[in-house]
């Protein structure tokens, strides 16, 4: 199965460049990069020799032999494509001194069903270059297109502008899956809380499994995260940290978020287990009363209808009056205190 490789556009100076290649050729390199022919390759030598101008190439589901392609061409770390082609790869930033290597998953909250949908996208960002590929099909390439296209100012320094547009609309996305599913568990703490008897048992459980969905795709990237926010990272040039340390800050702020609505859904499960128990306390208290009361009835009834010739009463002429009576008596009596004491 083939994938869709496609270069997104040439940057020179922070500025899209229009129709880099010939009309003949388009945009789209289709099925197999060889497709643009020397032109594109033309260009991605003369990218190499310019200061700030890079081309942006994008592969969608690529195969092997696809990526392995435009490995070859851009030179590639061999073990960096294993990890872009292994779709269970854990989230990883790599900056080396002319390059990076970066690993991030992207999430869409599905809003019918409240389930979160899991993609991954690698970037290779190199002098000249920056390559992405993803799998998958959350996340939108062109929200990041249109964050280089807005922040020229970054993409003046190169094709690390893409790295930072992927990682500040992966982090996005991040807060924004994280505060819907706050939202949908203010309505179970709605629902739990409620005084009608309800069992969120499994939409709890429900939440806890999309929550550590987003805990996957954060908690790799937290410390890097850490180390932004702290200036530790002397690689990345000293007009760029503020842009990275904002986007760090993001994913400490959705990590922050991520534990908080484990907690609270912790604190939430165990209430409901609580008032599962109390209500089946109280359902038993319930049952065992209205067992008491009828046992008294039960009882007399036993008594008198073991058909003896010689049982007391049985010749009174009010004894089927008074004995009703006394049962309805007794019944009354202990259902009042039954009552009283809140086991009905």
């Amino acid at each position: 199965m083939r994938g869709v490789i496609s270069l997104m556009g040439v940057f020179r100076d922070g500025v899209l460049v229009e129709d880099p290649l010939p009309k003949s050729t388009g945009d789209s390199l289709g099925d197999d990069i060889d497709d643009l022919g020397p032109e594109f390759h033309e260009l991605t030598r003369r990218l190499e020799s310019e200061e700030n101008a890079f081309a942006w190439v994008s592969l969608t589901d690529p195969s092997d032999a696809e990526l392995a392609t435009v490995g070859s061409m851009y030179k590639l770390p061999p073990l960096e494509l294993d990890d872009a082609a292994n779709v269970r790869q854990r989230a990883k930033i790599e900056l080396h001194e002319h390059r990076a290597f970066i690993v991030v998953k992207l999430l869409d909250y599905i809003e019918e069903t409240s389930d979160i949908e899991t993609a991954q996208i690698s970037v290779f960002v190199g002098h000249g270059f920056a390559v992405t590929v993803k799998y998958g099909i959350a996340g939108n390439l062109q929200d990041m297109f249109d964050r280089v296209l807005t922040q020229a100012h970054i993409a003046t320094r190169g094709s690390v502008a893409v790295a930072h547009a992927v990682l500040d609309v992966a982090v996005d996305d991040y807060l924004f899956v994280a505060d819907e599913i706050s939202k949908d568990i203010e309505q179970i703490e709605e629902s739990v809380f409620s005084p009608e008897r309800s069992d969120d048992s499994e939409q709890i459980y429900d939440l806890k499994r999309e929550n550590l969905e987003i805990r996957r795709a954060l908690s790799p990237l937290i410390a890097g995260a850490s180390q932004l926010v702290g200036d530790q990272l002397e690689r990345l040039p000293d007009d760029l940290r503020p842009y990275f340390r904002d986007v760090a800050d993001h994913v400490l702020r959705a990590g922050d978020t991520v534990d908080a609505n484990d907690a609270l859904l912790v604190t939430i499960l165990m209430a409901h287990t609580a008032r599962q128990d109390l209500q089946q306390n109280r359902d038993m208290r319930r049952i065992s009363g209205w067992v008491a009361i009828i046992a008294v009835p039960t009882m007399i009834a036993g008594i008198y209808g073991m058909n003896f010739d010689f049982m007391p009463e049985l010749q009174f002429h009010w004894a089927y009056p008074v004995v009703l009576l006394t049962m309805v008596s007794a019944c009354s009596f202990l259902y009042y205190k039954f009552k009283k004491d809140g086991w009905l």
